[in-house]
């Protein structure tokens, strides 16, 4: 029995942090037939490449040697799914992945990931590429159907309940975008968050001394290691990058 679509709302909702969330979520999907899933989001994104991968957001329940190969190889460039997902919005069956493979403009690296994906049984699924708010962001999810799952298992399951299927996901992108996270394995401390707050709010380095009773000097150290751990060069990018991760304006609980 799949979990009322009304009660997923509410606990999704309620969810206060992305790692509880993403605990429901994942739960959830099983239950649908859907035991790995692999989302993935990005505010850098360029005409011509999804940006930096360490600036992507990155969930997933997929094993260690399965992201080894898509993410950390470089396997998700070639994806026919991440392809599509930069294209178009929505959700689409895996089952345009065996269409692909059996063309002829399919290229040698993208022949290696679908054949990287079925020795890891990564085969039965959907893709649902969320709406964009900006060109620079993107976001999608591969929801992949549990081992034994053929496509034509999976196509039936998202004829019978894919509207709730969708709205769950959509609902969890949401709720991702309005939730502080960490993409560069390096959290900024609260001393560094304040000082980036007030370059924020257009202080001087002087006033923000002032206000946070430190030296000129130490605030700029501050921001120099908050810079560093953000892997950008100027207090203004750290800004920014800061905000797109929704970490400027924290409530402590």
């Amino acid at each position: 029995m799949t979990r009322n679509l009304r009660r997923y709302l509410i606990e999704m909702t309620n969810a206060p942090s992305i790692e509880e969330m993403w605990a429901l979520h994942t739960e959830v999907m099983a239950e649908y037939g859907f035991d790995r899933l692999l989302y993935g989001f990005t505010n850098f994104r360029t005409q011509h490449s999804l940006g930096d991968p360490n600036d992507f957001l990155i969930l997933t329940n997929h094993a260690k040697e399965y992201m080894d190969g898509f993410i950390r190889q470089g396997f998700f460039s070639d994806a026919p799914m991440v392809r599509w997902a930069l294209e178009n919005d929505g959700a689409e069956s895996w089952r345009r992945i065996a269409e692909i493979a059996a063309g002829n403009d399919v290229s040698p690296n993208m022949m290696k990931v679908i054949e990287f994906n079925r020795a890891m049984d990564v085969t039965a699924g959907y893709t649902i590429s969320f709406a964009s708010v900006s060109p620079r962001s993107k976001g999608a999810i591969a929801l992949t159907g549990k081992a034994g799952l053929s496509q034509e298992d999976v196509d039936g399951i998202w004829a019978e309940y894919g509207t709730d299927i969708i709205v769950m996901n959509n609902v969890a992108h949401l709720k991702i975008l309005n939730l502080p996270f960490h993409v560069t394995g390096r959290s900024l401390t609260k001393r560094q968050l304040e000082a980036l707050r007030w370059v924020g709010d257009g202080k001087t380095m002087q006033d923000i001394a002032t206000i946070m009773g430190l030296t000129q000097a130490t605030v700029e150290k501050h921001l120099r290691l908050a810079r560093d751990a953000l892997d950008v060069e100027t207090t203004a990018q750290a800004v920014l990058k800061a905000a797109f991760q929704n970490q400027m304006y924290l409530v402590d609980r």
